[in-house]
């Protein structure tokens, strides 16, 4: 009986193993495909690009008005330049890899445009410690968000246009 059941456990151990490979192989394949990226169309880009030039005069208008909020113009700015940089990171992910590629230079430049652009906001609280009236600093703040936001967003309309966005 023990030489019986030690014949069929060599073949049953490798069958089991073999299957285990197999299933093991299946598994890792599956796991290792990429999902197709997100098709992008003309109109999913056009619409993006139009949210972020819409964000970007939205935020001109709040730095314009947000004097007139008591306490709350550097918050509403703060949220504001937030919601574009979140608008503008949507519109890069509606670009095509040809986009992406070709237009790498310019998409850093117009990341760094908004990291530049938010340092403003720790230019004005260090304006405050210092010892500048909030009242001037903020002013300061807005006039120069305003300008560099203005800035930003022709750049943004003429490398979208070199990249044929929305076409």
């Amino acid at each position: 009986m023990k030489s019986i059941s030690s014949k069929l456990a060599l073949p049953v151990g490798l069958g089991l193993l073999a299957s285990l490979a197999v299933l093991w192989a299946s598994a890792v394949y599956t796991q290792a495909q990429w999902t197709p990226a997100t098709a992008t169309t003309p109109m999913a880009q056009r619409n993006a690009l139009n949210l972020v030039v819409n964000q970007v005069s939205w935020f001109q208008n709040a730095t314009r008005t947000a004097s007139a909020y008591s306490g709350g113009g550097y918050g509403l700015l703060v949220q504001q330049f937030q919601v574009v940089r979140a608008q503008y990171s949507t519109l890069k992910s509606t670009l095509d890899p040809q986009q992406l590629s070709s237009g790498a230079n310019q998409l850093a430049e117009l990341d760094s445009g908004l990291d530049i652009i938010q340092e403003a906001f720790t230019d004005y609280q260090n304006a405050v410690a210092n010892g500048q009236s909030s009242s001037s600093a903020f002013t300061n703040m807005a006039r120069v968000l305003n300008e560099a936001m203005g800035i930003w967003g022709r750049e943004l309309k003429q490398d979208c246009n070199q990249l044929r966005v929305g076409w």
